[in-house]
């Protein structure tokens, strides 16, 4: 619980509205009041106390209707009011109250000034603290002003109120709330509103809880040093209130409000509004530090969690999606009916960890290795579940088409999901990034049954070797890798069937990319020339580029009209190639293997995503065997060049011909070569050697634009 400092500097929010206190000196106004704190550390409830006083003030109306939904609160505050421990704490106030009552009505009748009679009042409440001396002096006023209109509620009911009423003048009175009267209620009301709003405020102060924010943190002392003047014009406003309705009961309707004395509850009221609208952003100040100080030390918990040892996966789970037990958390894709996290109790977790921008050619690749994974369930090794932890920002606005948005990607997926975003909290979305590095691009990271991370990001050798990758370790990932050798199968495996039967077939086969129509004409002519000049079999496929897909998708259609070779229809396919190759270069990295000069296969997928970059490429194989991976500008003259190197081929034979003169051209061509890793890729290597010259290469920040639409997936 927050305690009450006092300060000296509260006296900020005093406006100088010199007509309206007895003295010219805001400062000694403050000095007067802090004279009289003296709290000597008993404790009064405020919270239930404030319920009792706002639930009399709010049915103090002569509107004698209550609605129904008004009425349900109400019942609560008088169910608790039965507990015994706040009935012990009313019977220890209620003489102060009492007192503080008495004080307000002889005050008011005697036309006291409202300056001397509140510092009567502060000195009557010295003991307590700042928030008990406001809650225990609206319960006076609530007493003095409820009594008032319960009287004016039931007297056309009660005969004992009727007789009550009489004295008091009430049936005059009531006979003109609707007419002369009505304005100065409409005052009063608006003024007791500001007065509940600000003591609202100072009671949600109290209950701040002290573990998260302390009475030295810039933000709650700045807030502390307010209090005292608010509760200053809020008791204020107490006693202005209540000689308004002393004067009422004492004058009848006949009583007509001076200008003065109108200005006066207006002006208190719009000085509260102003109080008010300061706490309020004090209050949200605090609140941002409680979050950050609540996130910090979930985070730290995560962190601590991550590092321990457990028997199963239930309190990383439950610690990641969500930890209370009152709602079930997924959804269940195949059947979308909600289900509780127990079903993941130690199983292998995959969790895929996306905003909402994933693309279909992602989640169209997933699910087809998913759901082949799911026909071989009585395989151990296939054994896993997919979860999505949809992360977004709790900054950002959720609105209709966002919701649609979301729930259109939740129905697509055949694996469990989370059931709302909000669901995932922010030390999490903090902890997803900063440990697994997540930015904007999707990734999957692997839990084992004892919620253990085996893999900080499986995506890469999913889409590599698909479910063949389970338990999709790390362990697995340099496992696979030790298998795979420099072949054109790494390539195409799992994408265009009628590719493996040509390697199978043994045949030469040109893989090839680029966005210039002309190169690529150029290209497949001259080395379907060569093809029949040197009578070899040959095939070639076009590959597209990682992006620009409508420059992809005009080529194909050259392709298609001049039957100029075989290439990929569905662009999925060709976003799928360049993705399992980006993921090649990025599981290396993952695995700290990106300039490993005794890997092979490294130089080469760097080549291919250089190339990539920057023109048109080939790469040509026999069979499996990769003879060259060239650039466009060395390749193309390679071909171009076939008469010069054609005498050769009966000697060495049509592979080494070609290497060597390639080889040659490659010497004094030089093509540069450059990688661009997206500011949303996860891990950026710090360095890179070059795959021709083996030198690191420069770093330059690069901003760029191909004026194509985004391409899904793209991780450079």
């Amino acid at each position: 619980m927050a305690q009450w400092p006092g300060h000296d500097d509260s006296q900020q929010l005093i406006r100088r509205d010199r007509s309206m206190v007895s003295i010219s000196d805001d400062n000694m106004m403050m000095r007067q009041i802090q004279a009289t704190h003296a709290p000597d550390g008993r404790e009064v409830d405020v919270k239930p106390l404030f319920n009792l006083v706002e639930d009399i003030l709010n049915r103090a109306t002569f509107q004698t209707d209550i609605d129904e939904a008004d009425a349900q609160p109400h019942l609560e505050i008088e169910d608790n009011a039965q507990q015994a421990g706040f009935l012990a704490m009313i019977d220890a106030i209620s003489f102060t109250i009492d007192r503080i009552s008495c004080e307000i009505a002889c005050k008011a009748l005697g036309g006291s000034d409202a300056h001397a009679t509140t510092l009567s009042l502060f000195s009557m409440l010295s003991n307590y603290s700042w928030d008990a001396k406001l809650v225990l002096a609206l319960a006076a006023f609530a007493l003095y002003y409820g009594e008032f209109w319960l009287l004016a509620q039931i007297y056309s009911t009660n005969q004992l109120a009727k007789s009550m009423a009489i004295l008091k003048q009430l049936p005059s009175i009531m006979e003109h709330t609707s007419g002369p009267l009505k304005s100065r209620f409409d005052t009063l009301n608006n003024l007791i509103n500001a007065m509940m709003g600000v003591t609202r405020c100072i009671v949600e102060f109290k209950d701040m809880p002290s573990n998260y924010i302390t009475q030295d943190a810039p933000e709650f002392s700045s807030a502390m040093a307010h209090i005292p003047i608010a509760v200053y014009w809020i008791i204020r406003s107490v006693v202005a209130c209540a000689t308004q309705i002393t004067t009422l009961t004492g004058m009848g309707h006949e009583f007509v409000i001076s200008t003065s004395e109108a200005w006066e509850l207006s002006t208190l009221a719009h000085k509260l509004k102003n109080i008010h609208e300061s706490l309020k952003k004090l209050m949200a100040t605090c609140y941002r530090h409680i979050e950050e100080k609540k996130s910090h030390e979930a985070y730290q918990m995560l962190v601590k969690l991550f590092d321990s040892i457990h028997i199963d996966n239930m309190k990383v789970l439950k610690a990641l999606i969500y930890a209370k037990d009152d709602l079930q958390p997924l959804v269940d894709g195949s059947t979308k009916r909600r289900v509780n996290i127990e079903v993941l109790r130690r199983k292998n977790v995959l969790l895929l960890i996306s905003d909402l921008d994933i693309s279909q050619e992602e989640l169209s690749i997933l699910e087809q290795i998913y759901n082949e994974s799911r026909l071989h369930l009585t395989r151990q090794e296939s054994h896993y579940e997919v979860v999505w932890i949809p992360i977004v920002d709790h900054f950002i606005h959720w609105d209709d088409p966002t919701q649609k948005k979301f729930e259109t990607l939740q129905s697509s997926m055949p694996w469990y999901t989370v059931y709302h975003p909000t669901l995932i909290d922010r030390a999490v979305i903090r902890y997803v990034k900063d440990v697994w590095h997540f930015k904007n691009k999707p990734i999957l990271v692997v839990l084992d049954p004892q919620g253990r991370v085996v893999s900080p990001n499986a995506l890469h050798m999913m889409w590599i070797w698909g479910s063949n990758a389970f338990p999709f370790t790390s362990l697995r990932e340099e496992a696979l890798w030790k298998e795979e050798t420099w072949r054109l199968e790494l390539l195409v495996d799992g994408i265009d069937p009628l590719v493996l039967d040509w390697i199978k077939e043994g045949k030469y086969i040109f893989l090839y990319g680029g966005d210039d129509v002309e190169w690529v004409k150029k290209f497949t002519t001259a080395a379907r020339s060569v093809a029949n000049t040197a009578r070899i079999p040959l095939e070639m496929v076009y590959v597209g580029k990682s992006t620009k897909r409508e420059q992809v998708r005009r080529i194909m259609a050259t392709l298609a009209v001049e039957k100029l070779g075989h290439f990929w229809q569905d662009l999925t396919m060709v976003w799928f190639f360049w993705t399992r190759l980006e993921s090649m270069l990025l599981s290396k990295i993952q695995l700290g293997r990106a300039d490993d000069h005794h890997d092979p296969m490294v130089p080469q997928i760097k080549k291919l995503l250089s190339y990539d970059r920057d023109g048109g490429w080939a790469l040509l194989s026999k069979g499996s065997q990769v003879l060259v991976n060239g650039h466009g500008t060395t390749v193309l003259p390679t071909l171009l060049e076939y008469d010069i190197w054609k005498e050769q081929v009966p000697i060495k034979g049509f592979d080494d011909s070609f290497i060597d003169h390639h080889q040659k051209i490659h010497g004094v061509a030089h093509p540069c070569c450059r990688f661009e890793f997206s500011a949303h890729s996860g891990r950026i290597p710090a360095s890179m050697t070059c795959p021709e010259c083996h030198r690191y290469m420069e770093k330059f920040t690069t901003f760029c634009c191909c004026h194509d639409d985004h391409v899904p997936g793209s991780l450079f």
